[in-house]
């Protein structure tokens, strides 16, 4: 028998399942009644895992919401072309197709081989979990001129070898490894 989660207890980062689909919430806020016999409300910042789009939703503090069957997996990269992109399972080594709209902008962060969380609903591939930050390569950027840090201009453009461009500090010249932040898409360092 699943186990069930009342709305009132979905906090931060949880996982629960509404109408036989998979949600992952990223806001909770509670808000309860200043007049006597009104009802305590929870409204829930959620993103569905299977179509990606995030809303918001407000329940009762007592609805019920199913524990989700949701299983993660150690999976490779391995490539991309039309029909999708292509991971192999860690523990099963089978390879497991994603097509591009179950991966929104993850392909700007990826390069072949490399490990990331493969997550399932009921057994079935439904999405990917990038680590916090990753590795890349300066593909190409401008040489930095002397005098750009008095004019306060302290970052430019950069191409990475995936070809996500992002900012960076004027000192990172092409051929250096920088660590990008998957969630915000900024530079998080040197590598």
């Amino acid at each position: 028998m699943p186990s069930f989660i009342d709305a009132i207890d979905v906090k931060r980062k949880m996982y629960f399942e509404l109408e036989n689909t998979p949600y992952y919430c990223l806001d909770a806020e509670v808000s309860t009644p200043t007049a006597r016999g009104g009802q305590t409300l929870v409204h829930l910042k959620m993103r569905n895992l299977l179509t990606r789009a995030v809303f918001d939703k407000t329940f009762k503090a007592g609805e019920k919401f199913k524990e989700p069957d949701l299983d993660t997996a150690e999976a490779s990269y391995l490539y991309s072309d039309a029909d999708g992109s292509y991971f192999l399972d860690q523990s099963t080594f089978e390879t497991v197709t994603l097509p591009a709209d179950k991966l929104g902008g993850a392909l700007d962060f990826l390069l072949e081989g490399a490990i990331l969380q493969l997550d399932k609903f009921n057994g079935n591939p439904i999405g990917i979990q990038l680590p916090a930050q990753v590795e890349l390569a300066v593909s190409y950027t401008e040489p930095a001129t002397r005098g750009d840090t008095a004019a306060g201009a302290v970052t430019k453009p950069a191409k990475l070898e995936t070809g996500l461009e992002i900012r960076v500090p004027f000192y990172i010249k092409e051929g250096d490894k920088v660590k990008v932040n998957t969630e915000t898409r900024e530079f998080a360092g040197r590598a």
